[in-house]
Order: C-alpha cells, then structure tokens, then sequence
C-alpha cells in the first residue's frame, strides 16, 4: 500500500474513532468510548505509517 492510501486511510480511521467517542460520551457507553479510542489512535499509527513510507520514497528517488 502506498503511503497516501495509509495516510488517507488513517485519516477516516481517525475520524471515525472520534465520532465514536462522542457518541460513546453522550450515550455514556463506555465501551464505545474506548473502541473509538482505540480506532483514533489506529489512524494515528497509520498516518505516521504513511509518512514514512513516503519519505522513504522519496528518500530512494533522490540521487
């Protein structure tokens, strides 16, 4: 997978984590607090993922 594809993939995980936490908070559902945590920090991981993939890349591209 290229770096942007984990990037932007991190991205949706991230939002979609948050949105969870928020609804986990006003629901005051616990669990769904911590899998939107949980998923918040996946896109985290995926986006520092994609970074250094990317500057991997472009690291191999440079004479």
């Amino acid at each position: 997978m290229s770096g942007t594809k984990d990037k932007v993939k991190g991205m949706a995980n991230e939002a979609v984590g948050n949105i969870k936490q928020g609804v986990g908070k006003v629901a005051d559902n616990d669990n769904l607090r911590a899998e939107g945590k949980g998923q918040e920090l996946k896109g985290e991981a995926q986006q520092v993922a994609g970074d250094v993939k990317n500057t991997v890349k472009d690291s191999v591209k440079k004479p």
